[in-house]
C-alpha cells in the first residue's frame, strides 16, 4: 500500500502555500493602498500642524519681545533716564525697540533659525530700516489699521521663508524722541544726527515687529513626525497581515487543504481517511458536512456494487 500521508504532504504542501500567497498578495495590495493613502493624508496633515506649530512658537517669541518693549517702557526708563540727564549722554536701553532686538539675541542662541526684526519706515537707527518687502508688510498694516497680525511665506536666496508681523503704532512714549529734533534728547542727536527717525505722528503705523524662519524648518518637522508614523503604521500593517495569515490558515486554508486531501484520496480508492470535522454553522463547516456525506454514500454504492 502507497503512503498517503508522505504523498498528500508532497502534493498539497506546494497548493497550500499558494493559496496563502495569494490571500497575503490580496491583503498587500489592500493594505499597502490603505498605507499609501494614510500616508499621503497624513503627510498634508502634518505639513500644516508644523507651519502652525512654528507660528505659534513665533507668536511667543512675539509677546516675549512685547513684554521686553513693555517692561523697558514701565521699569528700565525711569530708572535710565535721571543718568542720562545727569551724564548728559544717550543710553539705547531705554528704547524700546533696542531692547526687544537685543533681548532676541539672546534667544536666537537657542533657537538659531529665528530671525527678529523690529522694521521701520524711517527709523533713527538704520539698522531698523525697512527693507523693499518689509515695507509691503508695513504698507498692509497701514493700509488696513484694523489688521493686528499678519503671516505669509516668502521667497529668499536661502529658499522659502513664513513670517509673523505685527504693527508698531507711535504713541505718546515714542513721540519723545521722534516728533521733531528739537524736542529729542540732544545726546541721541549727537549720535544719530537729525536725519532721520522724526515726523512720526500720534497712531500712525511706522513700522512692524517680524519674526521670520525658513520653512524648512516646519518641513523638518513634518518629515520627522512622518517617519515616526510611517513606521508605526508600517509595523501596525506587518502585525495586522501576520495575524491574518494565521487566521486563515486556521479558518479557511487548513480546512480546505483537508478537504482538497480528502477528496483526492477517496478519489484513488481509499477510504479509511477519517471524516472532516463539521463542527460550527460557517460555510466551511457546512462544505465538511456535505462532503461527509457525499463520502458515506459513495461508500455505500461502491460496496452495492462490489456485492
Amino acid at each position: 500500500m502507497p503512503d498517503y500521508r508522505i504523498e498528500s504532504l508532497a502534493r498539497y504542501h506546494v497548493p497550500y502555500m499558494k493559496l496563502l500567497a495569494k490571500f497575503t498578495l490580496v491583503f498587500l495590495i489592500v493594505f499597502g493602498a490603505g498605507l499609501a493613502l494614510a500616508g499621503y493624508v497624513a503627510r498634508q496633515f502634518l505639513e500644516q500642524n508644523a507651519e502652525e506649530q512654528v507660528l505659534q512658537q513665533a507668536r511667543l517669541m512675539m509677546e516675549n519681545m512685547l513684554a521686553a518693549r513693555t517692561y523697558t517702557t514701565k521699569k528700565i526708563k525711569p530708572l535710565l533716564v535721571p543718568v542720562q540727564n545727569q551724564n548728559r549722554t544717550f543710553l539705547p536701553e531705554t528704547v524700546p525697540a533696542f531692547a526687544a532686538t537685543e533681548s532676541f539675541n539672546f534667544l536666537k542662541v537657542a533657537y538659531p533659525d529665528y530671525a527678529y526684526k523690529e522694521a521701520t519706515l524711517n527709523p533713527t537707527n538704520l539698522r531698523d530700516r525697512a527693507v523693499d518687502w518689509e515695507t509691503d508688510v508695513i504698507n498692509t498694516f497701514r493700509n488696513d489699521p484694523k489688521k493686528k497680525e499678519f503671516f505669509n511665506k516668502r521667497d529668499t536666496p536661502m529658499g522659502p521663508s513664513l513670517f509673523l508681523a505685527r504693527p508698531i503704532v507711535a504713541n505718546a512714549p515714542c513721540l519723545e524722541c521722534h516728533d521733531i529734533p528739537k524736542l529729542a534728547p540732544r545726546p541721541m542727536l549727537a549720535i544719530y544726527g537729525t536725519a532721520n527717525g522724526f515726523g512720526w505722528k500720534s497712531g500712525e503705523t511706522v513700522g512692524a515687529q517680524i519674526v521670520s524662519v525658513p520653512m524648512s524648518v516646519p518641513v523638518r518637522l513634518a518629515d520627522q513626525g512622518f517617519r515616526k508614523l510611517m513606521i508605526s503604521l508600517s509595523a501596525i500593517f506587518l502585525a495586522t497581515l501576520v495575524l491574518l495569515d494565521l487566521l486563515l490558515y486556521f479558518t479557511v486554508v487548513r480546512p480546505v487543504v483537508r478537504l482538497s486531501h480528502m477528496a483526492d484520496q477517496i478519489s484513488l480508492g481509499n477510504f479509511d481517511v477519517p471524516e472532516l470535522p463539521s463542527s460550527g454553522s460557517d460555510e466551511i463547516a457546512v462544505l465538511g458536512g456535505s462532503f461527509n456525506r457525499m463520502r458515506r454514500s459513495l461508500e455505500k454504492a461502491l460496496n452495492m456494487l462490489g456485492s
